[in-house]
């Protein structure tokens, strides 16, 4: 059994961890006990569907069916430990067993289609499950087609490791096996894009390794941005004090296409043979809501109501994570979706009991970066609806690390640890 240690309360609101959100939804808690209000399908056990899918059992008595692939939840934020080796995917790993033990029912399967007018979702095994509200939190997937050559074929060799499991412990593999000499190449696309595993982060984390193991390499960043788009200063700081001379960070090269024989990334105005050719293609929407009708926003992003998490462009299905357009200054974080499933449990117990929405939401983000294997900084953002927009608008109360340091490693940690645990009753 996991074991994870308490922080102190001063951690805990400085990690924006839970409290926020949760504090205006607590009248929604209502047991366990009692006849169910209604059904509800969670498709996706990530930090969004896992969360909805405990707070639903917490906050109210519902029948809840949580339908994800893996058989345990495996972290996106922290993964890049593992690429450094400074963790293993047995540390980032967490079991479902928690929500089982809440009365969650799961499923180990594919949803495949929803049929959003008889409320239905059809399993790649032929069964149909029936619902009332329906949650959806698919995370993203890659809009292949805007880079040449990389086929599904070609994406066993040229890894994305961008969904944290069998790919991050696949690229670990391919660092482990280049030559000290070697270049490891990481392309990154134009924001949007989901913000764990983080690039600029992942830079960092190979860096570390070969610093230590293959002194000669290189590590190219190949960023389609004009900048670093995420705590800038604190990484040029980072990657100058500790990885002077591997880490070469080059803007507004954006990826055309690679050849897959040669490893190369062809880039706009050059190309770049790597012994690792680490290409992040860009996003989109999940699968499934594509299929569904539910990227209204660019055919790219889903539309919702924030104060119920509810699509705009389908009654009854409640869209979490990175799926979802963000809100102005909103990341596409884990923490992030965490606070999107506790928003979408409070609404869906309040829809199903007939009563009004009640609350407006205040939700709190916070994104731990490691630069060594002991070193960490942290950004924390707040977003508060705003009634005339309705929408969710950035308020003071957020902030940037001074500088990276080993307290603050020691934070992340404790961060990942107790948001793992508040996502999967673990």
């Amino acid at each position: 059994m996991r074991t994870f240690h308490a922080m102190s309360r001063r951690r805990v609101l400085g990690a924006g961890l839970a409290a926020t959100v949760a504090a205006p939804l607590l009248g929604c808690a209502t047991g366990s006990g009692g006849p169910s209000i209604g059904r509800v399908v969670v498709i996706g056990g990530g930090f969004g569907g896992a969360t909805a899918a405990r707070y639903l059992r917490q906050w109210g008595n519902v029948d809840v069916t949580l339908v994800e692939r893996n058989d345990s939840f495996v972290s996106c934020p922290i993964s890049n430990l593992v690429l450094g080796g400074h963790r293993s995917i047995a540390d980032i790993t967490v079991p479902y067993s928690g929500l089982t033990a809440l009365g969650v029912k799961r499923i180990q399967g594919e949803a495949v289609a929803i049929d959003a007018q008889a409320r239905q979702v059809r399993l790649a095994d032929g069964r149909s499950l029936p619902y009332d509200r329906l949650v959806l939190s698919p995370g993203i997937d890659f809009m292949l087609e805007q880079v040449g050559g990389l086929t599904p074929a070609a994406q066993e060799k040229i890894l994305h490791s961008w969904k944290a499991g069998a790919q991050t412990v696949a690229l670990r593999r391919q660092l482990e096996a280049m030559r000290d000499g070697g270049v490891y190449a990481l392309t990154i696309p134009k924001s949007p894009y989901r913000c764990p595993p983080g690039p600029y982060e992942r830079a960092a984390m190979v860096a570390s390794y070969l610093k230590q193991h293959k002194p000669r390499s290189k590590v190219l960043v190949l960023d389609a941005n004009p900048d670093i788009q995420s705590k800038k200063g604190l990484f040029e700081r980072a990657y100058a004090e500790h990885y002077k001379g591997i880490i070469e960070y080059r803007a507004n090269n954006d990826l055309k296409s690679v050849d897959v024989a040669t490893n190369t990334a062809k880039l706009e105005f050059d190309d770049v043979r790597a012994d690792v050719l680490n290409v992040v293609p860009p996003q989109r929407g999940g699968d499934l809501a594509r299929a569904t009708g539910l990227l209204n926003m660019n055919a790219r992003w889903a539309g919702v109501n924030w104060l119920t998490m509810e699509s705009t462009a389908v009654p009854r299905i409640h869209v979490l994570g990175d799926t979802v357009m963000s809100a102005p200054g909103m990341p596409k974080s884990g923490h992030m979706a965490n606070q999107h499933g506790k928003v979408a449990a409070a609404a869906i117990i309040q829809l199903l009991k007939g009563e009004p929405i009640n609350a407006t939401p205040v939700m709190a983000n916070t994104c731990y970066s490691y630069v060594t294997a002991t070193e960490a900084m942290h950004v924390t953002s707040v977003h508060q609806y705003d009634v005339a927009e309705k929408t969710l608008k950035p308020v003071p109360g957020g902030g940037v690390s001074a500088a990276s340091s080993a307290a603050e490693g020691r934070f992340a940690w404790s961060w990942a640890r107790n948001i793992w645990a508040d996502t999967l009753a673990a």
